[in-house]
């Protein structure tokens, strides 16, 4: 039985896992990336550079998607929608290489430690590694409520 199966088999209320359970969701909005950035438009460049990171970070990835799409007229840029299954939770980026915008979207859980730090300095890398002129950053702590019975 996994740790997690242990905690949850475990008779108990919601109360008292609710700190346990509690998470921290991080967006960053970035803008006046550069649009020939590698990590706007290419889709392995992004895919490696956040593999790396959430690795750097101490998080562990257990999947990922990246997708490419197509642009809107001939010779322009097209982003990339990019996710990264975390066994803390996810990180998810999405480019517009058009307009020089990404956001960024980091949620990890605390159930087993906690991943806050871990979770900054990732969104912390990435915003370094787009270079944008500004970045408007916001921090949720997320969590389930109090039971009552």
């Amino acid at each position: 039985m996994s740790t997690i199966q242990a905690v949850l088999a475990q008779p108990s209320t919601c109360a008292e896992h609710a700190s346990a359970l509690s998470g921290l969701h991080i967006t960053a909005d970035l803008s006046g990336c550069a649009p020939d950035h590698p990590w706007m438009t290419q889709p392995h460049a992004l895919r490696t550079a956040c593999l790396a990171q959430v690795a750097q970070a101490g998080l562990s990835a257990v999947g990922d998607l990246f997708h490419a799409f197509s642009p809107v007229a001939p010779g322009q840029p097209a982003g990339i929608t990019g996710m990264v299954l975390l066994a803390e939770s996810h990180l998810a980026v999405h480019t517009w290489p058009e307009s020089g915008h990404v956001t960024l979207d980091v949620f990890v859980c605390n159930l087993l430690s906690d991943n806050r730090a871990r979770a900054q300095a990732l969104v912390d890398a990435l915003v370094r590694g787009f270079e944008p002129a500004a970045a408007n950053r916001q921090a949720v702590s997320r969590g389930l409520p109090q039971a009552s019975r």
